[in-house]
């Protein structure tokens, strides 16, 4: 028989949610176990999609969200918390009744990006197939004129950036009066973006029986506070740690230098390490991302740049370019490459080091997905010497390596005299890729 063991505390806490701390997980045999929560309709495309076992995640959250309990749900990039949300969301959809004309989407799931609203939209129509449940997909940068038909037509599933979803309502083009499933992917996310005044604009037009499922990688003050105002007597489950942590299969390095040796440092080390993999190359700016990537691409490296100042068409194109490893770096800011979901990214190297822990959880968490390892490389400046001490914490967590050199500016000592800028010298030119 089906054999599956979940290692957590259970505990109720004051605020009256009940609290799943899952630290292990062991299972045998866990495909059957799936019979128990789901309809043959949703089996056959779980078969299709050659699944094998459920994460963590899923196996929590799955049997919570079909009972109709609010959710929440605490978990690095790359758990499978798409999947946990979006097969109850099909479940769901089957037991309302059928839309009439006029009527909005039955499940709504909110977004911080397009590009990640487009993922989800991808695998909502592959495991939706069976059940031909229709979905459509709402976000800013191109033209509204295939979504207005989308939801003209009728939709049981929206996936939406808030933005766009607003100037949808606000324009008649759709209403939320049939929400009974509300989604916020990547909440931690939406608020860094600033998105808190959409959303609560957004969820003041559901009704209040729905149910809400509520996703973040982290769970600072403000999440909890954002989510104690939508969610009713929910569930909550932390796969691992509430702390801030990075993802174990990830190999991190951290480089101390200045400023001026960071673009001679990224050659030396492009020489190291490439060999067609995915690298992924974060920056600060968008000015940063254009200047480094046009002296790589002088240096005769195959590198191409992705931030919000690019057409919509341009970013599907660089994607598309680095997904298939013609173009395999990318340069990218913090808000384009949030969603990004690049299976095979290798390398992650911070140029910039960023202005927060949580992001830096966050972009090295490109790599090391769905059971993958990963390197991240991050160029770190006596301008970032305020996040040394906490760095540090996430590098022993993770059982890493801590050099002296860091560990000196943990402990508030300056950073150590650095040379100059032919230190790291590079190469450059000459190279076909």
């Amino acid at each position: 028989s089906p054999h599956t063991a979940s290692h957590y505390n259970q505990k109720a806490h004051a605020s009256g949610e009940i609290v799943y701390h899952l630290t292990a997980f062991v299972s045998t045999y866990l495909p059957k176990a799936l019979h128990f929560f789901f309809a043959e309709y949703v089996l056959q495309e779980i078969t299709k999609a050659g699944f094998t076992e459920p994460t963590p995640i899923q196996s929590q959250g799955w049997p919570m969200a079909l009972k109709g309990r609010d959710l929440i749900g605490i978990a690095e990039t790359g758990s499978g918390k798409t999947l946990a949300y979006l097969l109850p969301a099909i479940v769901h959809v089957n037991a309302q009744p059928i839309l009439a004309p006029g009527d909005g989407p039955i499940v709504l799931v909110l977004a911080p990006t397009r590009e990640l609203a487009v993922q989800i939209q991808q695998e909502t129509t592959k495991f939706g197939a069976s059940s031909k449940i229709k979905s459509t997909c709402i976000y800013g940068g191109v033209p509204k004129g295939p979504q207005v038909r989308d939801l003209q037509k009728g939709v049981e599933i929206i996936i939406a950036t808030p933005g766009r979803l607003i100037d949808m309502m606000e324009s008649h083009h759709t209403n939320l009066r049939r929400v009974t499933y509300l989604v916020l992917d990547e909440a931690d996310r939406m608020l860094d973006m600033g998105f808190e005044p959409q959303i609560k604009k957004i969820v003041s037009q559901i009704r209040p029986d729905r149910q809400t499922l509520y996703w973040s990688a982290t769970w600072p003050k403000e999440v909890e506070l954002l989510a104690r105002t939508f969610l009713f007597d929910p569930y909550k489950v932390i796969i691992g740690s509430e702390e801030l942590k990075a993802n174990h299969a990830i190999c991190q390095h951290v480089e101390i230098l200045s400023e001026s040796q960071k673009y001679n440092k990224l050659v030396n080390l492009l020489e190291d390490i490439m060999d067609g993999s995915r690298i992924l190359i974060f920056m600060d700016t968008k000015k940063g991302c254009d200047q480094i990537t046009r002296q790589l691409r002088m240096d005769g490296w195959p590198a191409l740049s992705i931030h919000g100042d690019k057409s919509q068409a341009e970013r599907d194109w660089v994607l598309s370019e680095f997904k298939s490893g013609k173009s395999p770096i990318m340069t990218a800011t913090d808000v384009a490459a949030r969603g990004l979901d690049v299976k095979d990214v290798k390398y992650v190297i911070n140029y910039d080091f960023p202005g927060s822990l949580e992001d830096y959880v966050h972009r090295i968490g490109r790599t090391g997905r769905a059971g993958a390892t990963g390197t991240a490389y991050s160029f770190f400046t006596a301008a970032n010497a305020r996040f040394a001490k906490d760095l540090i914490s996430i590098l022993v967590e993770a059982g890493q390596k801590v050099s002296p050199e860091l560990a000196n500016m943990g402990r508030g000592a300056p950073p150590p005299s650095l040379g100059h800028r032919d230190r790291y010298r590079g190469h450059g030119g000459g190279r076909s890729w």
